[in-house]
C-alpha cells in the first residue's frame, strides 16, 4: 500500500534505476524528490547517504535537510567526500511544529483568541523534544515553558513559539509518527577529473616516439593548460593488410599503419610498438606528464590485426566465415581490412571461452594501470556487449575507484546513453555535428539539464582524428576559434585533437568527413610555431576555466535571448552564486554579428535598477551595463566571443585571469 506521505521521482537516477547515478567529490550534487500528502499540513524531509561495499562494511550515514523548491519538489545539495559506490534515500514526515506555527500566525493576524493553540504548542514542543539528543533540546523546551506560562503576555508566548531556532533544531530530525522512507538508490562518486578537464590528443610517433614526445611536445601541452594528454594505441601495429597513406589498401615503404590495427610478432595489447620505444619509455612519458601536472589517457581498443598473437593462440575469440577465414571489421561503407573484430560472445555452449576472453581484456587494463594510467578512452564501445562493460568497469573500479572511462561511441542516442548508464565515466557526444543556434541550445539543454545529466557526463570534441565536420571543413581560423569557445565553456570537459590549433581544415572529400592526409595512416610533421596558431586562445580559455568555478559544473547552464540567430548567449553560475559568467558566441565564422540581448537578470543575480560590471576575460575589457538589454557586437576574426564575468561594484574586484 502507498504510505501516508508520497515520495516520487527520486533523483539522481539512471533510466532503469538499477545502475548508479553519478556524482563527483566536491561537486554539489542535487538529491531531489516529489514529496506530498493529503491536506495542507506542512512537511519536512531529509536525504541520507553513505559509502557502501568497501570491503570493511558500509560507511556512516550522513544527512542533509531538504528544502521545498516548488510544485511539491524537494531538494538538498550534498557533496560526497569519498570515492566509490554510495547509496542514498529520502525521508519525509509531517512537520507538525511548522504546521502549528503557520496556523497560529494566521489566527493571530486575524485577531482570534490563541489560548488553546498556545497550550497545544507547549505540548507539541515537549513531545518533539524527546526525539532530539538531550544536548539539542534546549530551544524547544525553553519555548515550551514560555508557551505554557499563562502569566506571560500573548505576544511573548507567541514569539517564543515562533523562535527560528526551533526549526533549526528540528530540520533533520524525523517525526516517527508518519515517517516515510524511499527505496535506497545507488550513486557512484568519482574524482573531479570525471567531470571537469581539458583533453589534448597526441600521436607520439609524429614527435619521434615516446621519449621524444615527452621532451618536445608535453611541455607545450602543459603550458596551454590541459589536464589530460590522450594517446592513441601505443601497441605494435600489424603488417598484414596494413593501410597506406590516406587509407589506401596497399602500404608503401615506410608507411606506419593505423595504431588501431593492434598486434604483431612484437606483441599485442600489453606491448609497446618498437617504433615508439619500450615500456620503460612509456613509463618515462607518464612520469614526465605527471611532473608537468598532466594525466595520461590511453586508448583501449579491443580489436586485433591479423598478426595479433590472439589470432593464432585463441581462434575461438574471433568470428569465422564458412571457409574458415576471419571476417575483417566493417562499418558500411567503411572497411577495416587491417582489423579483426573480437567475438565477445562465443557460442552459447562455450562459456569458458567467453570468460577467458573477458578476463584477458581486464588483464590489459590491469597491466596499464600498473604503469600509471588512470584514464582510458575506449574505442567503439557500442560494438561490444553492454554486459561486458557492466562487468569490466565494475571489476576494475572495485580495485581502482579512481580509474575513469571515456566512451567513444558516435552511435544512436539510446545506445550512447546506455553505455553511460552501465558505467562509463564520460561520453563523446553529438556536439561535433551541432552547429546552428537552435540545435546547440536544444542539445545543451538535453545533456546539461535533462535526465541524462544524472548519469551521462558529456565531453565536447570539435574534432577527432576521424572527424572534420561542420564549419571546420575548409573553414577559416575564426571557425576553429568559435567552436573552441563553445566546447570549452558550455560543458566542464572538452578536448581537441592535435593540429586543431593550427587550423588543419582539409577534408578527405566532399562526402567524407575524415581528414585528407590523416594522421591515422602517416606521420605528421607540424610547425607548431607557425603564425596564426590558436595556441594563445587555447591557453587563455583553459586559464579562464580554471579561474571560474562556474565552468566546472554541468547543470548550471542558462540561455539568454537574442533575436539574432547567429548569436548564442548562455550563462554559468556556480552553485553558491559567487561566480557568474556570461558567454556570447558569434556562430558565423565569416561576418560580424550584433544585437541587443535580453538577459534574465534574476537568474544572473544582477540588479535590475543599478549598474553592474561585465569584465571580458578574453580581452581584459570591462563594460558597465544596466538593465536587461546590453548591446553586443562580435567580429569573427577579431573577437568571436565574449566571456564576461558579471559582478556588482559592491562585490569588489572581478575574478579575473592574470
Amino acid at each position: 500500500m502507498i504510505g501516508r506521505i508520497v515520495i516520487d521521482d527520486v533523483h539522481p537516477r539512471t533510466p532503469t534505476g538499477e545502475y548508479p547515478a553519478k556524482a563527483v567529490i566536491g561537486e554539489p550534487t542535487p538529491l531531489s524528490a516529489d514529496i506530498f500528502r493529503e491536506g495542507h499540513d506542512r512537511l519536512a524531509a531529509r536525504t541520507r547517504w553513505r559509502p557502501v561495499g568497501d570491503g570493511k562494511g558500509n560507511g556512516k550515514w550522513r544527512d542533509a535537510a531538504m528544502a521545498h523548491v516548488g510544485n511539491d519538489r524537494w531538494q538538498a545539495l550534498v557533496e560526497p567526500s569519498e570515492l566509490g559506490r554510495h547509496e542514498f534515500m529520502v525521508e519525509a514526515w509531517t512537520d507538525w511544529v511548522a504546521t502549528w506555527q503557520h496556523d497560529i500566525e494566521v489566527k493571530h493576524a486575524a485577531g482570534q483568541a490563541l489560548g488553546v493553540e498556545l497550550e497545544e504548542g507547549c505540548l507539541l514542543l515537549k513531545a518533539r523534544a524527546t526525539h532530539l539528543p538531550e544536548a539539542d533540546r534546549g530551544p524547544l523546551l525553553r519555548a515550551a515553558v514560555t508557551l505554557g506560562d499563562a502569566s506571560q503576555p500573548v505576544e511573548a508566548r507567541l514569539a517564543a513559539g515562533l523562535d527560528p531556532r526551533i526549526g533549526e533544531a528540528l530540520a533533520r530530525v524525523p517525526d516517527p509518527r508518519d515517517l516515510t522512507v524511499s527505496d535506497r538508490r545507488p550513486l557512484w562518486v568519482d574524482r573531479e577529473r570525471a567531470l571537469f578537464g581539458a583533453w589534448y590528443e597526441l600521436f607520439p610517433r609524429s614527435e619521434g616516439g615516446l621519449r621524444e614526445a615527452a621532451g618536445r611536445r608535453l611541455p607545450a601541452v602543459a603550458e596551454m593548460g590541459f589536464d589530460i594528454v590522450y594517446l592513441p594505441p601505443v601497441h605494435p601495429i600489424g603488417a598484414s593488410h596494413r593501410k597506406g597513406r590516406n587509407n589506401t589498401l596497399i602500404a608503401g615503404p615506410g608507411d606506419p599503419g593505423s595504431p588501431w590495427a593492434i598486434g604483431s610478432a612484437d606483441g599485442g595489447h600489453m606491448a609497446v610498438d618498437p617504433n615508439l620505444g619500450t615500456i620503460e619509455d612509456f613509463d618515462a612519458f607518464v612520469a614526465a606528464a605527471h611532473d608537468l601536472g598532466l594525466e595520461v589517457a590511453l586508448d583501449y581498443a579491443l580489436q586485433c590485426s591479423p598478426d595479433h598473437p590472439w589470432v593464432t593462440e585463441h581462434p575461438e575469440w574471433f568470428h569465422h566465415r564458412p571457409d574458415g577465414s576471419i571476417r575483417y571489421a566493417e562499418n558500411p561503407p567503411k572497411k577495416y581490412q587491417d582489423i579483426y573484430p573480437i567475438n565477445f560472445w562465443p557460442a552459447e555452449a562455450d562459456d569458458g571461452a567467453r570468460q577467458a576472453l573477458w578476463l584477458a581484456c581486464k588483464e590489459i587494463l590491469d597491466y596499464w594501470i600498473a604503469h600509471g594510467v588512470r584514464v582510458f578512452r575506449v574505442d567503439n564501445p557500442h560494438t561490444k556487449p553492454f554486459a561486458f562493460w557492466e562487468w569490466l568497469i565494475a571489476a576494475v573500479q572495485s580495485d581502482h575507484p579512481d580509474v575513469l572511462f571515456l566512451a567513444e561511441a558516435f552511435t544512436r542516442p539510446k545506445v550512447m546513453a546506455k553505455l553511460a548508464e552501465v558505467g562509463f565515466s564520460q561520453s563523446y557526444t553529438y556536439f561535433t555535428w551541432r552547429t546552428g543556434k537552435d540545435e546547440l541550445q536544444e542539445y545543451l539543454e538535453e545533456v546539461c539539464l535533462g535526465p541524462k545529466a544524472d548519469y551521462m557526463r558529456p565531453n565536447f570534441w570539435p574534432n577527432t582524428p576521424d572527424i572534420l565536420s561542420g564549419p571546420l571543413r575548409n573553414g577559416p581560423p575564426s571557425a576553429f576559434a568559435l567552436r573552441l569557445v563553445l566546447a570549452a565553456t558550455a560543458v566542464p570537459s572538452y578536448g581537441i585533437y592535435s593540429g586543431y590549433e593550427l587550423g588543419e581544415n582539409e577534408p578527405a572529400s566532399e562526402a567524407n568527413e575524415e581528414y585528407l592526409y590523416s594522421e591515422k595512416y602517416e606521420v605528421k610533421h607540424r610547425d607548431w610555431a607557425q603564425p596564426g596558431s590558436l595556441a594563445p586562445l587555447v591557453t587563455r580559455l583553459n586559464a579562464i576555466r580554471q579561474a571560474h568555478p562556474a565552468f566546472a559544473e554541468l547543470r548550471n547552464i542558462h540561455f539568454h535571448h537574442s533575436n539574432n540567430d547567429q548569436l548564442l548567449a548562455y550563462s554559468k553560475k556556480s552553485t553558491d552564486g559567487s561566480d557568474v559568467v556570461l558567454v556570447v558566441v558569434n556562430l558565423d565564422p565569416y561576418n560580424a554579428q550584433s544585437d541587443t540581448l535580453w538577459l534574465d537578470l534574476e537568474e544572473l543575480g544582477m540588479p535590475a535598477d543599478e549598474p553592474f560590471l561585465a569584465h571580458d576575460e578574453l580581452t581584459g575589457d570591462t563594460y558597465t551595463w544596466q538593465g536587461q538589454g546590453p548591446y553586443v557586437h562580435l567580429h569573427p576574426s577579431r573577437q568571436p566571443a565574449h566571456i564576461l564575468h558579471l559582478h556588482t561594484s559592491s562585490q569588489g574586484e572581478p575574478r579575473s585571469v592574470s
